[in-house]
């Protein structure tokens, strides 16, 4: 995929064993809640980690250590995410989840996206994330 495509990371997203107090960590080292939605283990939160860059949080997560590699995808912002994601194919990304538009019911307003999942090479999750 040409270097060009991509604008940069959007948001690298985890599940967390207990949401409130993750929540405060991040507020607490200045990084504050943007966009919050769903209840109970479906809830969620963007965390905005500058220059456009955000953490997503899931409700839900196991308790205890985390082994490497309980990320559970990573996002970069793009301009286009079927150029993106045929891009991705092109190169040996399986397809996870096609191309599909959506808005994402989130608080204070809700967050109209254009998105695509595909497994990378070492079989990381990969979104392109287009807000529209």
């Amino acid at each position: 995929m040409s270097a060009t495509m991509t604008k940069g990371f959007h948001h690298v997203a985890m599940k967390v064993a207990d949401l409130d107090k993750s929540i405060a960590f991040y507020a607490a080292i200045g990084m504050p809640v943007t966009a919050a939605w769903g209840e109970g283990d479906g809830r969620a939160v963007m965390i905005d980690c500058g220059n456009g860059n955000s953490l997503e949080l899931f409700a839900g997560g196991a308790a205890g250590e985390k082994p490497v590699g309980f990320v559970t995808h990573f996002a970069f912002r793009v301009a286009d995410t079927a150029a993106c994601l045929k891009a991705a194919v092109a190169a040996g990304a399986v397809v996870t989840t096609d191309v599909k538009t959506l808005t994402i019911p989130s608080k204070p307003k809700e967050i109209p996206v254009c998105l695509a999942f595909c497994k990378g090479p070492d079989g990381e999750i990969i979104e392109f994330f287009q807000e529209l």
